[in-house]
């Protein structure tokens, strides 16, 4: 029989963190652990298995609904490999679209970085290039003060509400290059 490990022992078996292990819980990837009679976690090998598996699906790349998907394909032994290799094959079309959304937004960036002279004038192309359309009385007369959620101020393109929303302006943004 193997020895129950705590919630500690187990993410460091599995590479992962404690606090980690409670999220997946949380959510359901993992089924709630097995508690001891002073209310501790206890893991045994096949859930830091399952740690390890969600780690290593989650280096990929692997969003959690495509997790839980794998992991219920794993359990599953009247599966069929073409049923995984879907799975895998949609993850990578989602992959290789966004590296040509980062490509693009590097294009367009790469673009505005080159049209800047970076010296100590007034006048920007990047910022110019940006507000293309937008007649100079429009310009903003603030500086934005970013508001604080959760006692953190939330950093430009930290959430995915914010990345999604970037990629879909990227896709709309031309860059318009000047005749001079």
């Amino acid at each position: 029989m193997n020895p129950l490990m705590n919630i500690g022992e187990a993410a460091s078996a599995a590479g992962v963190s404690a606090k980690m292990i409670r999220h997946y819980e949380q959510i359901g990837l993992l089924p709630a652990a097995e508690r001891s009679d002073a209310g501790y976690r206890l893991y045994g090998e096949r859930e830091v298995s399952v740690l390890r598996f969600i780690r290593q699906s989650r280096r990929l790349g692997f969003s959690v609904p495509q997790v839980a998907e794998l992991i219920g394909l794993w359990s599953d032994s009247q599966r069929s490999s073409r049923e995984v290799k879907t799975v895998a094959q949609r993850h990578l079309a989602d992959l290789e679209e966004k590296r040509r959304e980062i490509e693009q937004m590097m294009d367009g960036l790469s673009v505005l970085v080159k049209a800047c002279h970076g010296n100590d004038q007034p006048h920007c192309a990047i910022l110019e290039k940006l507000a293309w359309g937008s007649p100079a009385e429009h310009r903003p007369q603030h500086k934005p003060q970013i508001k604080k959620t959760h006692g953190k101020a939330e950093e430009p393109g930290t959430g995915a509400a914010s990345h999604i929303d970037l990629m879909a302006w990227m896709r709309g943004v031309q860059v318009h290059h000047d005749a001079h």
